[in-house]
């Protein structure tokens, strides 16, 4: 079974789309969506539609989380908030009502998902280095062979077993018997590793391989739609960066 697992798409239907027609592709057979589906830019509807088509599941993200009312958001610095609020301003009632009915977490066998750290995924907790990875130890033995998250942005992937944590760096690997991976899945829609490529991955059960795919798309319209939605013009710049 091939899944492909997306993240962090935050309202950028333009990388979406462009990652979605890849994963068509690779001929996935599942599409799981580990949450964050708005925020920062300025497609949340047509991201969340399309989400909906086509997902087999979407987690519950931080973001999500604060438009649909399920957390607080008040400490989050203002252009965030004001983002934040502008979606929830022009969500649609259905779009709306799908986000607060978003599950935490999600099983495939043993291939688990969480938008951050599994342990408490409430507490919306990031793992993108090794003293990170680290701190689940204690919790591996509960864990599924493979977890797989977002949250951070970034691609980071870590074995535990005997004893030690190590990074994986590798942009495709395979799942060895005896370890415990969690697994980084980067951003769809706002990369931050210095590659302002959209990044998804692909999961191959059979196989036992773990393949990060980066796919470009037109950031030129996706940034010029953040401008004139005047949203912060931040979150725009930093598109073409990847950062």
């Amino acid at each position: 079974m091939r899944i492909a697992i997306i993240s962090d798409v935050h309202s950028n239907i333009e990388a979406l789309t462009e990652v979605l027609r890849v994963a068509e592709e690779q001929k996935v057979d599942r599409i799981v969506s580990l949450g964050d589906i708005v925020g920062y830019g300025a497609s949340p509807n047509a991201c969340c539609d399309l989400v909906r088509s086509v997902t087999e599941v979407t987690l519950l993200g931080n973001h999500d989380a604060a438009v649909a009312g399920r957390m607080d958001y008040s400490y989050y610095y203002d252009a965030a908030r004001h983002a934040l609020d502008w979606s929830a301003g022009v969500l649609s009632d259905e779009n709306m009502e799908w986000l607060k009915s978003l599950p935490y977490t999600y099983r495939i066998g043993d291939v688990g998902f969480s938008h951050g750290s599994p342990v408490e995924p409430k507490a919306y907790e990031y793992i993108f280095a090794l003293e990170q990875a680290r701190e689940l130890a204690p919790y591996v033995e509960h864990l599924p062979e493979v977890t797989f998250i977002g949250h951070s942005h970034l691609c980071k992937a870590f074995a535990i077993g005997n004893g030690e944590v190590h990074d994986v760096v590798a942009q495709k690997f395979g799942i060895r018997r005896g370890y415990k991976y969690i697994i980084s899945v980067g951003s769809v829609g706002q990369p931050r590793d210095y590659d302002n490529r959209a990044c998804f991955v692909i999961c191959d059960t059979g196989a036992r391989t773990v393949e990060y795919l980066r796919v470009e798309y037109d950031i030129e319209s996706a940034a010029q739609k953040i401008f004139d939605a005047s949203l912060a013009l931040n979150f725009g710049k930093r598109l073409f960066l990847g950062v």
